[in-house]
């Protein structure tokens, strides 16, 4: 998983991107330099500039590829590397070929500042940063996801954003990292900020249906008392809806959608239809190759041609 501002996390290609200390400078750096550029970033926990630069910087080394490596460095904790490079401020980012500093820059700056610097290093050192590049840092940013580091995802994803404002991959995404911390209302806004053009990509769409399951989870009541509620008067159809719910509130996705294949079965013009559309944004949620939408889909088209 691609390291953050604050070296919690580990990179996808463990010498990609590495938190570097006096002991292994010379080594990570100076030596590394000598076979492909290494862009150091000197930075500090208290720094907040600090923590806008570094996911942005991470983002645009993961994207080139392996053109380039990158190393951070801990001014607090490595203060005599920071004097013999004579660090006056941070963030400072210097770029090493050759054993040598050959670029170099201080403070927070645009994404399109830190794509051209990352670009000179590269073509500095005789390479070409891929065009398609921002796939790895899509990918490094969904398996922070994947492994629950919601905030580590949500600055990469957002660093994406910074280099390609029409990403719908990374605006899901973010949406997708925010959700998965209980923030709603930036997800939300997220959301209403993705560009017209982009708005019905599926990255997109899924966002915007887990979002709407999100809104309904704050709201869905207990299963155990809905499904005594159900099973007392099947024909309830409220509350076979509000149990599916509930139900994929508490992590059933299965069994919720089995719920709603029953109240489709039973009366498919309930509430305007109320069982399919949310069969469907339980699919859009999912995958589309989810075994739970294949299996489902089918089960609703053999209802709706029988």
């Amino acid at each position: 998983m691609l390291e953050l501002g604050n070296g919690a996390a580990a990179a996808p290609d463990a010498d990609l991107i590495k938190d570097v200390s006096e002991a292994t400078f010379m080594q990570e750096v100076v030596e590394s330099s000598m076979q492909v550029p290494v862009i150091v970033d000197f930075w500090a926990p208290w720094c907040g500039p600090c923590k806008t630069l570094g996911p942005a910087l991470e983002a645009a080394v993961t994207a080139a590829g392996g053109a380039v490596k990158m190393a951070k460095v801990n001014v607090d904790e490595n203060q005599m590397i920071s004097g013999q490079l004579r660090i006056q401020s941070i963030p400072t980012v210097f770029a090493f070929w050759q054993g040598q500093p050959i670029d170099g820059f201080q403070g927070a700056v645009p994404g399109s500042e830190i794509d051209a610097f990352v670009a000179r290093v590269v073509e500095a050192a005789g390479g070409q940063v891929p065009d398609n590049g921002l796939d790895d840092a899509i990918a490094a940013a969904e398996e922070m996801l994947a492994e629950g580091a919601a905030a580590d995802a949500a600055q990469t994803f957002a660093a994406i954003l910074e280099q390609d404002p029409a990403n719908a991959a990374a605006y899901g995404g973010l949406a997708r990292a925010h959700l998965a911390a209980d923030a709603l209302d930036q997800a939300e806004a997220v959301l209403n900020g993705v560009p017209a053009e982009i708005s019905a990509a599926p990255e997109v769409e899924a966002a915007f249906a887990q979002l709407e399951l999100a809104r309904q989870a704050q709201n869905a009541g207990p299963v155990a008392d809905l499904r005594a509620k159900v099973e007392a008067n099947p024909d309830d159809h409220q509350a076979r809806l509000d149990l599916a719910q509930a139900l994929h509130a508490a992590g059933d996705v299965q069994a919720a959608v089995d719920e709603l294949l029953d109240l489709f079965r039973r009366d498919r013009e309930w509430n305007d239809g109320a069982a399919k559309a949310q069969l469907f944004t339980i699919f859009e949620a999912l995958k589309p190759n989810d075994p739970i939408v294949l299996n489902g889909r089918r089960r609703l088209s053999s209802m709706i041609f029988a």
